[in-house]
């Protein structure tokens, strides 16, 4: 017998702001039942676990011990931008000159999630 993960929970503030802009990183929908206001929010996800968003009374205080690592279906640089215009942060450049390595972002209530090359970009450093 195994487990099989549900979802990914992020405690926050503001569940559904934090939830819409996940919702536009990733492409996937809110839940139709959750709306502004609502404690709980879930992206749903077209593969793998949802991402929950549960409204808490604390604040962040520490870097995440898990994160989300992101591999864009476009090249990292674009959509690092993308993300920046977003309202992402950038927190680490890990980017190395020959083309490897990742970007540390944080999303507006300072979750760090990372960046990883794109399709494109391996194409490209390994030719």
């Amino acid at each position: 017998m195994v487990s099989v993960v549900q979802n990914v929970a992020i405690d926050c503030a503001d569940a559904y702001g934090l939830a819409r802009f996940w919702s536009e990183v990733t492409g996937g929908p809110l839940d139709p039942r959750d709306g502004p206001g609502d404690r709980e929010v879930q992206v749903m996800l077209p593969e793998g676990p949802l991402l929950y968003f549960n409204q808490v009374p604390e604040p962040k205080t520490v870097k995440n011990r898990i994160h989300l690592c992101l591999r864009p279906t476009t090249s990292r640089e674009e959509e690092v931008e993308r993300l920046l215009a977003l309202g992402a942060t950038l927190v680490a450049d890990r980017r190395e000159p020959d083309g490897t390595g990742w970007a540390v972002l944080a999303d507006p209530e300072g979750n760090e999630f990372c960046v990883l090359r794109g399709e494109s970009d391996h194409a490209a450093t390994s030719s």
